[in-house]
């Protein structure tokens, strides 16, 4: 029987050329890369390690809020917090940055005058 959880991963060289998609309910200017995931949303259980690019000029129209744990670093870039849902408005953030936010928070939405790399753990308590 295989263990249960994340896969065991030693350092791999990461291709940032490929493996990009849109993660649902977001727009197509922002992509993930997910490194590593046994995250359970329906039985709430177990993490999702992630890279999340926002190009240039994209942006989130809605707050986003989930029932798990997220940390975000923001790794590389800019990153404006709060825009309207015209893209206007927001707090500016530059890397490094990081937040880590509980359960339940409504955060954003999000938008990035000249691109922006995040590297984020969602993950639910007691994993």
């Amino acid at each position: 029987m295989a263990p249960k959880g994340k896969p065991h991963l030693e350092f791999t060289a990461l291709n940032l050329d490929e493996g990009w998609e849109v993660p649902p309910g977001y727009p197509s200017g922002i992509q993930q890369k997910v490194l590593a995931s046994d995250l359970d949303e329906t039985n709430k259980s177990g993490s999702r390690t992630r890279l999340l690019r926002i190009s240039p000029g994209a942006y989130s129209t809605e707050p986003f809020v989930h029932d798990h744990w997220e940390e975000v670093y923001l790794v590389q870039g800019d990153l404006i917090v709060g825009n309207d849902a015209a893209g206007k408005g927001g707090k500016p953030f530059g890397a490094p940055t990081y937040a880590c936010r509980p359960p339940g928070v409504y955060h954003g939405p999000f938008k990035s005058e000249g691109g922006c790399l995040l590297f984020e753990l969602h993950y639910y308590k007691g994993d």
